[in-house]
């Protein structure tokens, strides 16, 4: 409770330099969606390009809720929000910026030698090296090291210490990886046995998007059981559109990013995904 007001006072502190904020809840993780964007009733925010809060007053959907407007950081549900954080979050690719999550010694000290020095800013277990450039998010790019830009949160730890570099092409090339096991088939249109016999329906762009969407909400608001939680989530997904090859690398990551988020290391994310691909024979 005592840690509301400053909590509050440095995501306006924050969001006034242009650095879309928004509050974690115990967990570190964001607020669940409130009941009008269960599920992602109102269409979704996390399918947006661009920072900022729902429709709805709430503190919903994740890195989307990321805002620099005062007006919605002061209202009565962000403030009751803020009222039961434990932490600053904030949006880097909403920023212009990119953080190179370091999450043990032997990662800082591979960026050490691998990477141009830059921002840094000690975290719990590591640092957060960063730069001003903005990419798309990974999670896993090589042992201890996740990058945090555009559509992912990262936890604010202060200012940090050092000038900040432009992006480098070293930590662009970190996000080039190989092609997923799900991978496209030659009838990927054609819908696989027992889904019926009609025109697949995840060429849809919004079908897929929505069943992604609503897998990552799953896996976010998972109060217990997060372990069960993930490898079932995992299951249905591939379940539902594994077979067809419309998967890609950008949907896997997005769910080990929602399961990473709750606590899941790397490794049993991967076990989890192997595990459902084994069951359902894929």
């Amino acid at each position: 409770m005592s840690e509301a007001p400053h909590l509050q006072h440095t995501a306006l502190s924050l969001a006034a330099s242009g650095v879309p904020v928004l509050p974690l809840r115990r967990g570190k993780v964001p607020f669940g969606n409130c009941p009008a964007c269960a599920d992602n009733a109102c269409g979704g925010r996390p399918n947006m390009k661009t920072p900022g809060p729902c429709h709805c007053p709430g503190v919903c959907h994740a890195w989307a809720a990321a805002t620099t407007d005062t007006a919605v950081l002061t209202s009565p549900a962000w403030t009751d929000a803020w009222r039961r954080a434990v932490a600053v979050a904030y949006h880097p690719g909403g920023a212009g910026l990119t953080v190179v999550d370091l999450d043990n010694a032997d990662a800082i000290t591979w960026a050490r030698t691998a990477l141009p020095t830059t921002r840094t800013v000690a975290t719990t277990r590591g640092e957060h090296w960063i730069y001003r450039g903005t990419m798309p998010s990974h999670n896993a790019v090589r042992p201890g090291v996740d990058i945090k830009s555009a559509m992912a949160y990262a936890r604010y730890l202060g200012p940090g210490i050092g000038p900040m570099a432009e992006l480098p092409e070293a930590v662009r090339a970190l996000a080039v990886k190989e092609p997923s096991r799900v991978r496209p088939a030659a009838h990927a249109a054609v819908v696989p046995a027992g889904f019926g016999g009609a025109e697949c329906p995840h060429r849809t762009p919004a079908y897929l998007a929505r069943g992604i969407a609503m897998a990552e909400q799953r896996i976010i608001e998972a109060s217990s059981a997060v372990h069960a939680t993930v490898y079932r989530t995992f299951l249905a997904v591939l379940s539902r559109h594994g077979r067809c090859g419309c998967l890609t690398d950008a949907h896997v990551s997005r769910l080990f990013t929602a399961a990473h988020a709750k606590g899941e290391s790397l490794r049993h994310c991967s076990d989890a995904w192997n595990n459902a691909l084994t069951t359902l024979g894929l």
